[in-house]
């Protein structure tokens, strides 16, 4: 399928099928623009094609899709995306609009292995990984649905752990990072990980200035491990370590969680994590949908903690909740509409 591959790789495989075709080589281009640059839901909206062309392109390379099976949208904007894929499965993606901003965060998986406890789509477990074009194309749909709102950044903090799926990720950076492709631009794209290090090494080596955040989320090792198991495989001071072949600047993605990593001790180790890598730190509240049996840090303890972070010299943010009327944490519009349906299942349907 054209779409699962990069835009170069896309090109040429384009190419070659219109020369078997015997048709005019600038075919190839114009076809090529419509699966990114300005993409079509069928070949049957290409209308700049010739009718017989649109029917072969239908008939031997079809566009595929993501259906939406629902959309919430958000008092705040925020809006989420439940997405069918081909074989049933389903993932989410959330549309963030701030300003001039249109965030659009994107899933890499259907579920998660790495199982954290503050995060509604570890506990639902691994399903498999998506395609490059899964991937991607939650971004196409925006545009496809309205072009004037195709996101401006994108962010890999949705279902699953993007450096676990690698090839899909680094060829859906591709697509859309490139200028004939989606066109975002790298310093506005950012790859979320726990610390996978074989995929951080390779994510280094890419040449393109993609953002990298680390899910830290605790200061040592210790607390790291009471919150994610995937610290017992990759422990704090090499995912640090691992971090220095960074060029580009580091985030720290730091969810408080009352009673768990929310101490004056915390972020004093913390900062001294920052200030080795001159990381920002974005202080995250627990969004209260993805984990219920585990406590929010109060808003003032959150901004005492951005204080103590500051007086250290590092930068801190503290992010607000969006969505919170929508089941906006990662994971929850999935869950609950497997519990919907799986209610639907259990109804008696009614005698006749």
């Amino acid at each position: 399928m054209l779409l699962d591959f990069t835009p170069a790789l896309a090109r040429a495989r384009l190419a070659a099928w219109v020369a078997e075709r015997g048709l005019p080589t600038y075919r190839t281009e114009q076809i090529h623009r419509r699966l990114w640059r300005a993409p079509v839901a069928q070949w049957a909206d290409a209308t700049e094609l010739p009718r017989d062309l649109r029917a072969a392109l239908d008939a031997e390379l079809p566009v595929s899709r993501l259906t939406a099976a629902t959309i919430q949208q958000s008092s705040d904007g925020t809006r989420k995306y439940l997405w069918q894929l081909s074989d049933g499965e389903a993932i989410e993606s959330v549309l963030i609009p701030s300003g001039g901003r249109r965030t659009l965060c994107v899933s890499s998986q259907a579920g998660c292995a790495l199982g954290c406890t503050f995060c509604a789509t570890g506990r639902m477990g691994f399903r498999r990984n998506l395609s490059a074009f899964e991937i991607a194309a939650q971004a196409r749909e925006i545009v496809l649905r309205d072009p004037a709102e195709k996101p401006t950044n994108v962010v890999f903090m949705g279902m699953g752990e993007p450096l676990l799926n690698w090839p899909a990720v680094s060829d859906a950076l591709t697509i859309l990072n490139a200028p004939d492709g989606l066109g975002i631009g790298a310093r506005h794209i950012t790859v979320s990980t726990v610390g996978i290090l074989p995929g951080m090494a390779e994510l280094a080596r890419r040449p393109e200035q993609f953002r990298v955040a680390i899910s830290l989320h605790a200061p040592t090792s210790e607390r790291r491990r009471a919150l994610m198991p995937i610290e017992k495989k990759y422990d704090l001071e090499a995912v640090l370590k691992a971090a220095e072949a960074f060029r580009k600047r580091i985030t720290f993605e730091y969810v408080l969680i009352a009673g768990a990593n929310d101490t004056d001790r915390d972020a004093d180790a913390l900062a001294r994590h920052a200030r080795r890598l001159g990381a920002l730190v974005n202080l995250l509240p627990l969004h209260p949908g993805g984990a219920p049996d585990l406590t929010p840090t109060a808003a003032h303890r959150m901004r005492a903690l951005r204080d103590r972070l500051a007086s250290q010299g590092v930068e801190a943010t503290v992010r607000r909740s969006r969505g919170l009327d929508i089941a906006a944490a990662c994971g929850q519009l999935r869950i609950a509409e497997e519990r919907r349906v799986s209610r639907l299942r259990r109804t008696p349907l009614p005698r006749s």
